[in-house]
């Protein structure tokens, strides 16, 4: 193998800059001191590369490369695993459960993941770029406003499930059947609800105390969750004396044995529907994976736990 030639030393490049040696390639004299320093770069680069240059080696390929490359391109990768991304209102929260295991059992090829918050948050997230495939609202109003600000499927827009708003507290001195004595009962100092401003249970709380005339007598002992399921959360933990909430929580398995509720008339609430909604987002639109979980939503077995977590279903 020919032996690489020596890196000149410094002192060489000094004179070669400053004059006094011959051009390696050429052997021209290189200007002495007092020449433009330029007419010493113009030769540098020759200089430098006969120092370091090598002899051309021709390159040899394997002869059994382009089989191999061949083989690689015809290899065909395995698809990606479909993937849905579901974001549901918290009242969902103990029934989304049990929905998501019956969608894994039928559908064991989907990775499946969910979002729990109030309504109104997770549409705030949905309008803002969240990557939701799926939209579970506790209403209806939020997955139309989808829909009109170009963020939804309309032709996908379906109410699968009704909710049922209901008094709920851990006292056993409290008498739930009369939701007036209960607000102003002199020892109920905190009294719980979902914020109205974002959770449709919430609404639907505020809009009963205002049908009985009992919105000012509620409004100092509020204590407002950021969702239904924080509400609940407040009523279990003795944080609050009593609370309005979905039916579906006080019929999960960790509640049902816990305190006494009562369930609301839904026309205490008439101007406020607990009629929940189901939508594919923009980015759901082009997911087959999030159509195969919207249509599961409306079968046979789906809707049953449905209704055994209190639900109405159409």
């Amino acid at each position: 193998m020919p032996a690489r030639r020596s890196v000149p030393p410094l002192p060489l490049l000094a004179e070669l800059l400053s004059g006094g040696i011959r051009n390696p390639e050429s052997h021209e004299p290189i200007p002495r001191p007092g020449f433009p320093v330029s007419a010493s770069l113009r030769v540098l680069p020759g200089f430098l590369a006969s120092c370091f240059a090598l002899p051309p080696s021709p390159i040899r390929l394997p002869p059994f490369l382009p089989l191999l490359l061949l083989a690689l391109l015809s290899v065909r990768l395995p698809a990606a695993e479909p993937r849905v991304s579901v974001a549901a209102a918290a009242n969902l929260i103990h029934a989304a459960e049990a929905l998501h295991a019956e969608f894994r059992r039928t559908a064991p090829d989907v990775a499946l993941t969910v979002s729990l918050g109030a309504s109104g948050s997770l549409f705030a997230q949905i309008v803002h770029g969240a990557p939701f495939d799926v939209f579970l609202s506790a209403d209806t109003e939020y997955p139309q406003r989808l829909v009109a600000d170009g963020h939804g499927d309309a032709a996908s827009l379906r109410t699968f499930a009704t909710g049922r708003l209901v008094l709920w507290t851990l006292r056993d001195d409290l008498d739930v059947t009369d939701l007036a004595a209960v607000v102003r009962h002199p020892s109920v100092r905190k009294f719980a609800l979902a914020q109205p401003r974002t959770a449709p249970y919430g609404r639907a709380a505020q809009a009963a105390l205002e049908k009985l005339g009992l919105w000012s007598d509620a409004q100092p002992k509020l204590v407002l969750g950021e969702s239904v399921s924080q509400t609940a959360q407040f009523v279990e933990t003795r944080n609050a004396d009593a609370g309005l909430i979905a039916l579906s929580l006080v019929q999960s398995p960790r509640l049902a044995q816990r305190g006494r509720w009562h369930e609301l008339p839904s026309a205490l609430h008439a101007s406020v529907s607990l009629d929940h909604a189901v939508v594919l987002t923009r980015r759901g639109t082009a997911n087959p994976a999030a159509r195969r979980y919207l249509d599961f939503l409306f079968t046979a077995p789906a809707q049953k736990i449905l209704r055994d977590f209190g639900y109405a279903v159409p």
